[in-house]
C-alpha cells in the first residue's frame, strides 16, 4: 500500500505505520495550540504523582433478579495528577442513560499496548493495565453512550474491558486496515435509532467519511457523506458529544484551512464535512482526541497530553508526572454522553 493509502505512526524508535486506505475484503468502488490572535496559550501543571488508591475489587451483588443489577464495589482513587496504575476494580458501566455514566468522569487514551484513563477534573492520568487477549497492537479506540469500550487493531475488532483492558475479539482475520480515526456519532445521525462507529479514509480527493459494522467489523461510506476537501486528511481522532459537536484532528495544506500539522477543526457528523476550523495546533501527530464538559483533550503520538477549551479557544499544555519512558499514545476516546458543558 502506497501513496494516500499509507500513513506513518511511530512504532519503537521509527515512526508508527498506520495503514490507511479501503478494506479491499469489504469495501468496493501537551501538545497546545500556536499562540497568536486565534489561540492565548497557557499551562498548567498536573500536580505531583503520589501512589493510587489501593482500593479492593468490589465484589459483585449476586445474581440480579429481573429488572435488576449486581454493583461493584468502587474502585481505588489515583493521586492527583500522578500516573500510576489504577487501584480497585469497579464494575461495568452503567447502560440506562447519560446522567449515569456522567457520574464519572473519565476519557480513555492508549499506547500500542496499554490503556490509560484520564480524569478530565484532577487531570490524573493512570494506568488501567496493558491489553490482553487483543489480537494484534491497537491503533485506535471509540466510547459508545454506554461507556462500552471499541478497540481496533491492524486485523481485528475488539470489545476492551475498561476496567481490566481484556479484549473481546468480536471479528478477526482482516486483511485490510481500519479507517484512520474512530468515534461514535449519537443516535439519529446516521442510524435513527442507534449510534453509529465512524472513521475517516483515504481517498484520492481527501479522506471520505465511512461507517463501521460493530458486529462485523465491515466498513462502507456513509449515505450522503463527504469527507474532507482534497490537500487535507485526517491525522488521528475523531471525537462526537451529543449535544457538544463532533471535532476532528486534520492535517495538511493548499485549501481554506491553511496549512496544517495539525489543525482541530469541527465536523458535520452527518456528512463528515468540514463545519470550520477551530484552532492550528502547535505539534502534529495527534493520534487522539477526547472531549467532556467542553474541553477536548489531545494525545500525541509522542506521549505529549493537552487541553483546548472550545469556548476561549484556550490551549493548555498537561504535564504527566511519573510519566513512563518511551510513553506514546495512538488513540482516546470518550462517551457520546460526554457532558457539552461543566455540569453546575
Amino acid at each position: 500500500m502506497t501513496g494516500a493509502l499509507a500513513r506513518a505512526r511511530a512504532i519503537g524508535d521509527n515512526a508508527r505505520v498506520k495503514l490507511r486506505g479501503a478494506w479491499w475484503w469489504l469495501v468496493s468502488g501537551g501538545a497546545g495550540v500556536a499562540c497568536g490572535a486565534l489561540v492565548a496559550c497557557g499551562s498548567a501543571a498536573g500536580g505531583s504523582g503520589v501512589d493510587p488508591g489501593d482500593g479492593a475489587a468490589g465484589s459483585g451483588g449476586g445474581d440480579p433478579g429481573a429488572g435488576g443489577s449486581a454493583t461493584a464495589g468502587a474502585a481505588g482513587q489515583p493521586g492527583a495528577g500522578g500516573f500510576g496504575a489504577i487501584g480497585g476494580a469497579a464494575g461495568s458501566p452503567p447502560v440506562n442513560g447519560c446522567a449515569d455514566v456522567q457520574k464519572t468522569a473519565e476519557v480513555y487514551a492508549h499506547s500500542p499496548d496499554t490503556l490509560y484513563k484520564l480524569d478530565p477534573g484532577t487531570k490524573a492520568t493512570t494506568t488501567v493495565a496493558k491489553f490482553s487477549g487483543c489480537k494484534d497492537q491497537v491503533i485506535d479506540l471509540a466510547v459508545d453512550k454506554a461507556g462500552r469500550v471499541f478497540v481496533t487493531t491492524f486485523t481485528s475488532l475488539e470489545r476492551v474491558d475498561p476496567v481490566t483492558a481484556k479484549c473481546t475479539t468480536l471479528k478477526t482475520g482482516l486483511t485490510g486496515t481500519f479507517p484512520n480515526s474512530l468515534s461514535f456519532v449519537p443516535a439519529g445521525t446516521i442510524s435513527p435509532s442507534d449510534e453509529t462507529l465512524v472513521g475517516y479514509q483515504a481517498a484520492l480527493d481527501g479522506d471520505a467519511y465511512v461507517r463501521v459494522d460493530t458486529t462485523t467489523g465491515a466498513v462502507s461510506p456513509v449515505p450522503g457523506g463527504g469527507g474532507l476537501p482534497a490537500g487535507y486528511q485526517s491525522s488521528g481522532d475523531i471525537v462526537s458529544v451529543i449535544g457538544g459537536g463532533t471535532y476532528l484532528t486534520i492535517k495538511g495544506g493548499g485549501g481554506a484551512y491553511g496549512t496544517c500539522a495539525d489543525c482541530l477543526v469541527e465536523v458535520d457528523p452527518k456528512t463528515g464535512n468540514v463545519l470550520k476550523k477551530v484552532a492550528t495546533l502547535k505539534f502534529g501527530s495527534v493520534f487522539g482526541l477526547a472531549f467532556w464538559a467542553g474541553i477536548t483533550y489531545g494525545f500525541t503520538s509522542s506521549g505529549q497530553l493537552f487541553s483546548v477549551d472550545l469556548k476561549t479557544v484556550t490551549a493548555t499544555e498537561i504535564s504527566i508526572p511519573q510519566k513512563p519512558s518511551g510513553l506514546k499514545f495512538w488513540g482516546a476516546g470518550s462517551t457520546t454522553c460526554a457532558p457539552p458543558v461543566e455540569p453546575e
